[in-house]
């Protein structure tokens, strides 16, 4: 296993260049000029070429992505802000934290609302309360995160003044944009676990489980439930990441200093360096969950990590382990 997580992390090496070159030439080709919006209307062409030749703005595409690699991998430095002439490591981590705490938040909400009503409209195909909750879920889905957002500040912000409408310093803070971006995710949730729990109602081992006089309980979470937990952790894994993105938006509504408010604001005034970063930082959290899923699915089901075992032990040990069942 711990070959396999070795073998996992040299692997996110490739895909993290990869991404760092995307996301620079997406830069490099954008239009517009960083000078022009940064510098004031009364810089000259000559002010705004030297601030431009200062920060390698001039230099040939393939000279800049060089020098944004090996300040990152000689000296852990990811460039320096264009506005206010700091490194940017400094403002990206210091805004990471509030985005990854909103996304948790959003994915625990998630899972207690979307994993409990999959299950339960799954025992209740058919009736009139799968059906109820299956048309609240198709309107979850659709509703957008940032309207669900401003309503949630009208009414139990504005009107009743139950939580604060901005900022993100505590508890009562977390609450209105935790639920807004969780709504969305609880229905999608619900509806994937639903399907996979019907899938798994319908195999052999459950009605043997029936015949032999289990209870309903434990047949519905030892049996159903369990067997079903993969696509479910496979759907976990993917609202989570893109909880992450999202938040981009409701940061925006509720004044929260995240991340993805910080890129808004880095795009509008063209501060290459704080994109790059923050899109660099976002792709490795996105590696790192799926490393995250392919564990739990190791965890969840035996034979996953039996596989793992066997790629991490390499194809001697693999072709030994397949002598054995087969003699067995």
């Amino acid at each position: 296993m711990v070959k396999y997580i070795v073998k996992r992390l040299i692997y996110m090496i490739p895909v993290l260049l990869g991404v760092a070159f995307l996301i620079s030439i997406i830069l490099y080709l954008t239009p517009g000029d960083p000078a022009s919006v940064i510098l004031s209307s009364q810089a000259t062409d000559a002010m705004r070429d030297a601030w431009r030749q200062e920060r390698g703005l001039n230099d040939p595409f393939l000279l800049q992505y060089i020098h944004f690699i090996g300040g990152i991998v000689l000296h852990w430095d990811w460039g320096t802000s264009y506005v206010n002439g700091l490194s940017v490591t400094g403002d990206v981590m210091l805004r990471f934290p509030n985005t990854f705490l909103l996304a948790c938040l959003t994915t625990v909400i998630a899972i207690i609302i979307g994993i409990l009503l999959g299950v339960f409209t799954a025992k209740h195909q058919n009736t009139w309360l799968d059906t109820t909750f299956s048309v609240v879920g198709m309107i979850g889905i659709s509703m957008p995160q940032f309207w669900l957002g401003m309503l949630l500040i009208i009414w139990f912000g504005l009107n009743l003044q139950w939580f604060p409408i901005a900022g993100f310093d505590g508890p009562k803070y977390w609450v209105l944009p935790s639920v807004a971006l969780g709504v969305q995710n609880a229905a999608i949730l619900m509806r994937f676990t639903r399907t996979s729990v019907l899938e798994c109602m319908r195999q052999d081992y459950v009605r043997t489980a029936r015949a032999k006089g289990q209870v309903e309980r434990v047949i519905t979470w030892h049996h159903i439930v369990r067997n079903a937990l993969i696509p479910i952790i496979t759907t976990v894994g993917a609202l989570f990441g893109g909880a992450l993105g999202m938040a981009m938006i409701l940061e925006q509504v509720f004044s929260i200093n995240g991340l993805g408010r910080l890129m808004v604001e880095a795009i509008a005034m063209r501060n290459y360096p704080i994109i790059r970063a923050s899109v660099m930082l976002l792709a490795a959290s996105y590696s790192f969950i799926y490393l995250a899923l392919d564990l739990l699915y190791a965890a969840v089901d035996p034979r996953i990590k039996t596989d793992f075992e066997n790629q991490s032990a390499g194809p001697r040990r693999a072709r030994v382990s397949r002598k054995g069942a087969a003699h067995a």
